[in-house]
């Protein structure tokens, strides 16, 4: 009887490995079509808008904010909550991106995120929302394309002014007046936190129709900023008792 069952459990095991063997070999398959069909599209986007000339354009905008002109806790509260590897990688997190990429394609829910900034600017300037795992390679592409053009405080700067914050207002400049009245540079460091949060949800974080939320908003990226040691939690605190 034991020497039945260790067959079978032998058979069993053969069996499994076979099937997950099968699945790895469909999965490095889908993989590879995926990512030439979304090489073509970003090359085809690329063609239409090179990257310097997508920097022109946003530069010559009269309310475009250069980093400089940003309150260093803005900047550090940004990539504290939306990509604490901005500074070092080289356009895409790939443990976070294989990661994403691997939960989309086994269940098909297009549900995981692990864009960073330099990707999240790729896909606004030359992509559509669309949830799709092509415009997910295409995003990469472009992502690397950035890196290779263009200075992180660049990029940044580009994202910074171009992203939504809800209430109507896009980018930093209009935000900063719209939400407090002011221009980025004369932020307090409360609302510079705020505001740093507020993109991630806009419509669901916009001060204006959801303060209490925005503020739920700013503890998380606090903490996030208290994770990464560029604040303290004394100091998160102090922030947190001065909000909007």
């Amino acid at each position: 009887m034991l020497a039945v069952i260790r067959r079978y459990s032998i058979l069993a095991a053969r069996w499994m490995g076979s099937v997950m063997t099968f699945l790895v070999c469909v999965g490095m398959v889908l993989v590879c079509i995926l990512s030439m069909q979304g090489y073509a599209m970003y090359e085809r986007a690329i063609k239409q808008k090179p990257v310097r000339c997508l920097v022109e354009q946003l530069r010559s905008d009269p309310s475009f904010v250069t980093i400089d002109q940003l309150p260093e806790i803005y900047v550090d509260a940004v990539v504290a909550v939306e990509d604490k590897r901005f500074w070092s990688h080289g356009g895409v997190d790939l443990l976070a991106t294989v990661r994403a990429l691997g939960y989309d394609i086994f269940t098909l829910s297009f549900a995981q995120g692990g864009s960073t900034i330099t990707q999240q600017l790729a896909k606004n300037q030359y992509f559509t929302q669309d949830k799709t795992l092509v415009r997910k390679f295409a995003e990469v592409f472009a992502a690397w394309e950035l890196e290779r053009c263009c200075t992180k405080a660049e990029i940044l700067e580009m994202y910074v002014n171009t992203i939504y914050f809800g209430s109507g207002y896009e980018g930093i400049s209009q935000a900063a007046k719209g939400y407090f009245g002011t221009t980025p540079a004369k932020l307090t460091d409360a609302q510079a936190v705020m505001l740093a949060g507020l993109p991630n949800a806009p419509s669901v974080y916009s001060l204006d129709e959801n303060p209490t939320l925005a503020r739920q908003r700013m503890r998380q990226v606090l903490d996030s900023m208290v994770k990464c040691r560029v604040i303290t939690e004394q100091r998160a605190q102090e922030l947190m008792d001065q909000a909007p």
